[in-house]
């Protein structure tokens, strides 16, 4: 008896795709429904991850897609040469399982979910071609496998040392051989006047980005840490111009909010600086038990956040290599990556950002894998104990399964620190 009904086998990718789309959606759905006073012009970019992560829905179709594994490459090259860049950093559980197939067990979740992507070739937005710069231990390794799935990966050099000026004119160095070599791959010549435009473009971007932060200054605060991290993330893969409108729009009804006494804290929701291994949609499941606990994420030092707008390029001479080595320096310089050999910057970021917006305590998250994170965390953790500042280290991975005792180290830890605010009063 044949039966009159058809059952279509769903196939790995489908399969893959709605794993993806589930993990997403719930992401966008806590952010959207279970947080008071939702911001209307957010709905931008939920929709866009909703768009992208769970529609599958391409943002760039007839451009040249450029690849980046970290934020050591200057997108405003790759806007000059009238390409796209697209951060691939990655923070699906589901390609974090693929991936482990192909990297370590013991390996950083951030990095296995990148190369588990490339493995199932599963992309909204596919690059052409990829620049990985010699960064961390584990990324640089990991463009060997990409390219075994048949992507084109160019290593671009990029010291451990930033302090000294051979580090400098080495990264100089390297900056102008990756403007070349995309200048040959796009088929364009980089000259001054689009390097020029790129550059402020990008530095608009950023400064609307300070603009957001200024109001998590502010005693009462208008919009939520992960809202927040939505916003930087959308800027890895978002049309740039659609980005900058819809941040417009986001600091227009900022103010509104401000003018309707219309804020996502309480009177003694702690103020929270988060640093360490970054929140890349959509594990945010450290800030967002952060804020489901009464804390409220004020600041961060992350390379998905603050990192990636927090110093502009500051050009003295604009002619093109003038305003590569500007760049070079804004990259190298003001980059406080644990991959560096000695980063005290990076502690004295974190001390400025918890004296700058009045915080409580620091949240401190390290991948498990994340060596360099991991290492860090000593250094970092005595010099909040010098400053007086409590800092909470956890380490955690992609996994959905640690949600009980992170949520338990969580509150114990936002209620510790509002015990001090009423002390305090």
């Amino acid at each position: 008896m044949t039966s009159k009904f058809k059952h279509d086998i769903e196939s790995p990718l489908q399969k893959q795709n709605r794993h993806k789309a589930m993990e997403a959606i719930r992401i966008i759905n806590t952010l959207k429904d279970d947080f008071k006073n939702p911001i209307e012009s957010m709905n931008y970019f939920y929709k866009l991850f909703e768009d992208v992560f769970c529609n599958q829905k391409s943002l760039h179709d007839g451009k040249l897609k450029v690849g980046t594994m970290c934020i050591q490459i200057p997108s405003e090259i790759i806007y000059a040469l009238d390409a796209v860049p697209i951060r691939l950093c990655n923070g699906f559980y589901s390609d974090d399982e693929i991936g482990s197939d192909y990297m370590p067990q013991k390996s950083c979740p951030l990095v296995r979910s990148t190369v588990g992507h490339f493995a199932s070739g599963n992309f909204s937005d596919k690059p052409h071609l990829i620049y990985s710069p010699t960064t961390c231990d584990q990324k640089t390794k990991a463009g060997v496998t990409i390219e075994s799935f048949g992507y084109e990966v160019v290593d671009v050099d990029f010291p451990r040392v930033k302090d000294s000026e051979i580090s400098r004119e080495y990264f100089r160095r390297s900056i102008r051989e990756f403007a070349i070599d995309l200048s040959k791959k796009t088929g364009n010549k980089l000259n001054k006047k689009s390097l020029k435009q790129s550059i402020a473009k990008i530095g608009y971007a950023q400064s609307l980005y300070h603009k957001l932060c200024e109001y998590r200054k502010k005693k009462n605060i208008v919009i939520s840490g992960n809202d927040m991290f939505f916003v930087t993330n959308a800027f890895f893969f978002d049309k740039i111009d659609s980005w900058i409108y819809a941040c417009e729009n986001l600091l227009k009804e900022c103010k509104q909010r401000e003018d309707e006494n219309l804020f996502v804290n309480g009177k003694i929701s702690p103020r929270i600086v988060y640093t360490g291994s970054p929140p890349i949609f959509p594990n945010y499941k450290v800030p967002i038990v952060i804020e489901e606990s009464d804390g409220i994420i004020v600041a961060d030092e992350t390379c998905s956040s603050n990192r990636m707008f927090n110093d502009r390029v500051a050009v003295d001479e604009w002619f093109v290599n003038d305003m590569l080595d500007s760049m070079a320096d804004k990259y190298l310089k003001a980059c406080t990556c644990p991959i560096f050999t000695k980063n005290d910057d990076r502690i004295r970021r974190i001390i400025d950002l918890v004296k700058t917006y009045s915080a409580d305590g620091v949240v401190y998250q390290a991948f498990a894998g994340c060596t360099v994170y991991e290492a860090e965390q000593r250094s970092v953790l005595e010099a909040m104990e010098k400053e007086g500042i409590p800092i909470l280290y956890i380490e955690s991975d992609y996994s959905p399964s640690q949600g009980g005792q992170l949520t338990t180290r969580v509150e114990a830890f936002i209620e510790s620190l509002k015990t001090r605010k009423r002390i305090k009063k």
